[in-house]
């Protein structure tokens, strides 16, 4: 008996051995792995060539893009000029430059004889954010200077009658002045000094004296020249412009005169009443200005309805009530239609409205692409030829990296676009042959409370629906704003996600471009509730149709996401890992501390001192003994929409809890993190803290 003890307790030790030997193995050989899939992924990322512009003349002869390409280990980029079919590719050269330079406005003058554009050739290294005005021939190779600004620049554009050039100038500071750009070290005198005027200018089309014809007073963000050339009109408030936006006001102005307001949101009643405005265009016979307007974030991040005012002011008219899609761009076609381009669900859909009376406009569907679409000047935006018959735009989806995209339209006796003559085709190939290293995309749709929600879900690569996998959800910063397809950037996001083996899930909850205003404006005063119920409620949908291991979900999110990524953990418990990246905590502390205050009032309804309870209500920190989520949290050191302090409150508190945390801040980034080494170090991070809360592989 003692014998066959002894054999017995011998055999378990042997086996207790060779388990622990072997447990260190496997874990490395697991971690190599992981490690093996990191690189890979990042490689996949980098090997992309990326385009940021694209512009169409308006004789719909020549197209001009910006497109990067890798030198040895370096990544530049480069400017191109082409036939529309996409043949007689000539790249751009500036005489004298002696290093990478940076491309952006690319602008045909009215006659598509020339080409302006900015870009930074020729500026010396600590000026290296200084961008200039250049100007190449269409059948030219080399391009030449007319500028010798000192300050930031951006939006260039022609004036009607070709004789000059303008854009957004703010003399004497290179400082962008975006919210998601870093904010400047807040020393000194604080909100008294340093505020940035930021104007519209003129310049000469062959050079010269730069004219500023915006007073100081009023901070520009976007503009738009009557037909005519004696007039513009723009949104703008007093600064500083990096708060004000959400105030801003509908001006114009007669060059060389004072301006005038034409639309005040604040003093109007009905549905813009408080609202923003964004994207002002005058009509063809000058006497009409249309734009968007609505519930929105940022700048940039445009969606609404479509509004008329008459160019002498009066009553706005949403001429677009109850719509289902949310525009995010516009541009007339004739004296009374207009070609928009709008969030349609998860896609991207172009449409023609045709105005009928004061009422109501009429859509056409022109074609809908479940794909991130743009020109590098707005978001949705499209180059169009001056006929409208060509249109060009930067196109990607989860699966196809960044090309361009040309669309053939057929039109009426006004010009006016009625049908696509066939479907979007490319005329570049630079990525060709370059496959995800993730699975396929499907759109899910699902109802919750009265809502149609639609969202999106990646699955991993080499799919078995025999496994179960674990999911991360993501959800999108804003509110205001929509998840659509896209190729990923080198950087933290979804996508790659999926490349490590999780089903990926990106809803558009409510608050979310795509479904009309009614479901935009559902999250006022309800931030964190009706959102998660819907993201909740389609997380039972993917898992009612696919093989997702609900003990293994993962939450993330950016910005609006970061709240999101703090707040759900302290209502659910359902996630069992996240990634808070650029987050927000308390929402009282944090009106305090951010320098975008203003456009809380429009989502809230109050400031948080006239009504402290909306905001306590929507506080992860009201809430952190129910938070048992292990959570990474990152932030940039500069970040003036959702400063550092916040993650700093969460990261202390879920400590105090007792919560596996980790905080990173990274030096010099602002909202968005604009060095491609930190964006890589954030997704490494992030791969690797839910390889460890949730693996990486499928259970059996």
């Amino acid at each position: 008996m003692r014998d066959r003890l002894r054999i017995v307790l011998a055999m378990t030790m042997i086996l207790v051995l060779c388990a622990a030997a072997a447990t260190p193995v496997r874990a490395r050989a697991g971690a190599a792995t992981t490690q093996a899939r990191i690189a890979k992924i990042m490689r996949r990322l980098r090997d992309v060539q990326r385009f940021s512009a694209v512009a169409l003349a308006p004789n719909g002869r020549k197209v001009a893009w910006t497109v990067t390409e890798r030198r040895g280990h370096v990544t530049t980029q480069i400017l191109q000029l082409a036939a529309p079919n996409g043949a007689d590719v000539r790249t751009v050269h500036i005489a004298d430059e002696d290093r990478a330079c940076q491309y952006s406005s690319l602008q045909w003058s009215p006659d598509s004889r020339t080409l302006a554009f900015l870009s930074n050739c020729n500026e010396p290294a600590k000026r290296a954010n200084q961008l200039q005005i250049y100007e190449v021939r269409a059948h030219g190779r080399t391009a030449w200077r007319i500028s010798h600004l000192d300050g930031f620049v951006h939006e260039l554009a022609w004036t009607p009658n070709g004789r000059a050039v303008s854009f957004l100038y703010v003399q004497g500071d290179l400082h962008p002045i975006a919210a998601v750009s870093p904010t400047k070290p807040q020393i000194g005198v604080i909100g008294r000094d340093g505020v940035e005027h930021q104007r519209l200018a003129m310049l000469p089309a062959d050079g010269g004296t730069v004219r500023q014809i915006t007073p100081p007073s009023v901070f520009v963000y976007e503009y738009d020249w009557a037909p005519s050339g004696a007039r513009v009109a723009y949104v703008g408030a007093p600064p500083p412009g990096r708060d004000n936006w959400w105030t801003a006001k509908l001006y114009t102005q007669r060059v060389g005169f004072a301006p005038r307001v034409t639309l005040d949101p604040a003093a109007v009643r009905g549905s813009l009443h408080g609202l923003q405005i964004a994207l002002p265009r005058w009509s063809p016979s000058g006497q009409k200005i249309a734009f968007i307007g609505g519930l929105m974030s940022d700048q940039g991040a445009t969606g609404g309805d479509i509004y008329l005012v008459e160019a002498k002011g009066g009553a706005p008219l949403d001429v677009t009530p109850g719509i289902d899609i949310s525009p995010s761009w516009l541009q007339w076609t004739g004296k009374s239609s207009l070609l928009v381009s709008s969030f349609a669900g998860g896609s991207t859909r172009l449409s023609t409205f045709t105005l009928r009376g004061q009422s109501a406009a009429i859509q056409k569907t022109l074609f809908t692409v479940p794909a991130n679409v743009g020109d590098g000047t707005f978001a949705s935006a499209v180059s169009v030829s001056a006929s409208n018959q060509l249109l060009a735009f930067i196109d990607s989806t989860f699966d196809s990296p960044p090309q361009i995209d040309l669309v053939r339209l057929h039109t009426n006796a006004r010009h006016v676009p009625i049908a696509v003559i066939g479907a979007p085709h490319a005329i570049t190939h630079a990525n060709a042959g370059i496959r995800p290293l993730w699975g396929r995309a499907v759109s899910v749709h699902w109802h919750n409370q009265g809502f149609a929600v639609q969202g999106w879900l990646l699955f991993p690569p080499h799919y078995n629906p025999h496994r179960r996998y674990p999911m991360i959800v993501y959800v999108h910063g804003g509110p205001s704003w929509a998840t659509r397809p896209s190729w990923p950037w080198d950087g933290y996001g979804p996508v790659p996600l999926a490349a490590m083996g999780y089903f990926v899930f990106m809803p558009n909850p409510r608050g979310s471009f795509g479904e009309g205003e009614r479901f935009e404006q559902a999250v006022r005063r309800d931030m964190g509730y009706g959102d998660l119920r819907d993201i909740l409620a389609g997380i039972d949908t993917v898992e009612a149709h696919y093989p997702i291991d609900n003990q293994r979900l993962g939450l993330t999110g950016w910005s609006y996401g970061g709240f999101m990524s703090m707040f759900a953990p302290t209502q659910t418990q359902r996630f069992k890992a996240a990634v808070v990246g650029a987050g927000l905590s308390d929402w009282k502390s944090y009106y305090g501390e951010n320098s975008i205050d203003e456009w809380m009032i429009p989502f809230f309804g109050a400031s948080v001192y006239r009504d402290p309870r909306v905001y306590a209500k929507s506080s992860a920190i009201n809430f952190i003994e129910h938070d048992k989520t292990p959570s990474l949290i990152v932030v940039g050191q500069y970040d003036g929409e959702c400063p550092a302090p916040q993650s700093f409150e969460y990261w202390h508190a879920l400590r105090a809890m007792g919560v596996p945390t980790k905080l990173v801040v990274y030096a010099g980034e602002g909202h968005a993190f604009y060095k491609p080494a930190d964006r890589r170090n954030v997704l490494l991070r992030a791969l690797r803290w839910f390889a460890k809360y949730l693996g990486t592989q499928p259970a059996t």
